[in-house]
C-alpha cells in the first residue's frame, strides 16, 4: 500500500493480482477486442504458467466467462476471498462450487508467487507511477459535489495483466477500487507509464468511481426523483438501446461530464476536449458539450449555495440540457 498526498490511495492486492492472473491462462486475452501490446509482465505471465492451463482455476474461471459472467462480479468475488482458508464470504450462486479451494492452491502450489517475487520490480514500478500520476489530487470533494457525502475510501490497484483495455470498478466494505490498466498505445508498443499519462489515471478514478456513486445515488433517491427529471434527454436513438433506462442516461452523462470537467480544471483544455471528442466518436452523441456547459453551471449553483447535491438539480436537468443543446446549434 501506499499513501499518497492525494485522497487515492495506491494498493497492491494479492487477491485482484490472483484473479488476473487466472484470467491470463483462459481464452480471454486472445478474444480481447483491441489489438495492442500487452505490458511485458503480462506476456510473462502466459509464458511462465502455461503449465497450469488446466488448472481448476482456470477451468472454473473459463466457465464462468463462458456463460457471460461480467468481470467486475468476478474480480469482486476476489475481494470476499480467504487467501489463507479458501472460504469465499456470502459466496454467491454463481461461483463454481470448490473455486474458492481452487483459487487458493493456485496462490499456494504453483510457481505463481515465486514469478511475482522475480517480477517484483514491474508491480513496484506501476505503484510508484501510479502514485506520482495522482500527485496530490483531491477525487472526494469534486464526487461529492454531486452525491453527497460518502464514507467509503478510495483505492487505485493498478493492473499491468489482464484485462488490459479496460477498468473495472470494484466495492467491497468501506472501500471503492478502481482496477487499472496503464494506458494502450498504438500497434504492439508497450503500454504508457501510469505517471506519463496522468490523465489516464484521472478518469479512471472518475469515471470508475463516478459510475458507482452514482447509480447508487439514484437508486437510494428513486423515490424523490421528479417525472420532471425523468424526461427524455436529447440522445440519438442507437445510444438509447444501448442505454434503456433514464438512469443509466444520466449516469453516463454525469461521468463523461465529470471526467472532462475534471480533466481541463486539472490537466488542460486540449486533454478534456480531446476526451470529449473521442466520446463523441464512439456515442455519436452532439450533446456531450452542452451537458458539460449544464454540469459547470450546477457546480456554481452547489458552490452558491442553492443545490446541495445533484437530487436538488435533476428536476431541472432536462430543460436546462435541451436548451444548452438547442443554442449550441445556432
Amino acid at each position: 500500500m501506499t499513501t499518497t498526498p492525494s485522497d487515492v490511495t495506491v494498493l497492491l492486492d494479492d487477491r485482484l493480482r490472483l484473479i488476473a492472473a487466472v484470467l491470463a491462462l483462459t481464452n480471454y486475452p486472445d478474444q480481447e477486442k483491441a489489438k495492442h501490446g500487452s505490458h511485458l509482465h503480462a506476456r510473462s505471465t502466459r509464458k511462465h504458467l502455461a503449465m497450469l492451463s488446466e488448472h481448476a482455476a482456470v477451468r472454473d474461471l473459463q466457465t464462468l466467462l463462458d456463460r457471460g459472467a461480467p468481470l467486475e462480479a468476478v474480480f469482486t468475488l476476489a475481494l470476499m476471498l480467504d487467501l489463507e482458508t479458501g472460504s469465499v464470504e456470502r459466496a454467491p450462486s454463481w461461483m463454481p462450487p470448490g473455486w474458492g479451494a481452487a483459487l487458493r492452491d493456485f496462490y499456494e502450489n504453483t510457481p505463481l508467487r515465486a514469478f511475482w517475487q522475480k517480477e517484483e520490480e514491474f508491480w513496484m514500478r506501476a505503484v510508484d507511477e501510479a502514485a506520482k500520476a495522482l500527485g496530490d489530487k483531491q477525487f472526494k470533494p469534486f464526487l461529492e459535489m454531486f452525491v453527497g457525502a460518502f464514507p467509503e475510501r478510495l483505492i487505485f490497484a493498478p493492473n499491468i495483466l489482464f484485462p488490459t483495455d479496460r477498468e473495472l470498478g470494484l466495492r467491497r466494505g468501506g472501500e471503492i477500487v478502481c482496477l487499472v490498466p496503464p494506458r494502450i498505445a498504438w500497434g504492439e508498443s508497450p503500454p504508457w507509464p501510469f505517471d506519463e499519462d496522468p490523465a489516464h489515471v484521472y478518469r479512471a478514478v472518475i469515471a470508475t468511481a463516478g459510475q458507482m456513486l452514482m447509480m447508487d445515488f439514484l437508486r437510494a433517491n428513486a423515490g424523490s426523483i421528479s417525472l420532471e427529471g425523468q424526461k427524455p434527454l436529447p440522445l440519438n436513438d442507437a445510444f438509447m438501446q444501448n442505454n434503456p433506462t433514464w438512469a443509466e442516461q444520466f449516469t453516463y452523462l454525469f461521468v463523461t461530464s465529470a471526467v472532462a470537467i475534471f480533466l481541463e480544471d486539472h490537466v488542460n483544455r486540449q486533454e478534456a476536449d480531446a476526451y470529449v471528442l473521442m466520446e463523441r466518436r464512439v456515442t455519436g452523441l452532439d450533446v456531450l458539450p452542452p451537458a458539460i456547459q449544464v454540469y459547470r453551471r450546477y457546480m456554481r449553483e452547489v458552490r452558491d449555495g442553492n443545490y446541495s447535491n445533484i437530487l436538488d438539480f435533476i428536476p431541472h436537468f432536462s430543460r436546462q440540457l435541451r436548451i444548452a443543446h438547442r443554442v449550441g446549434k445556432m
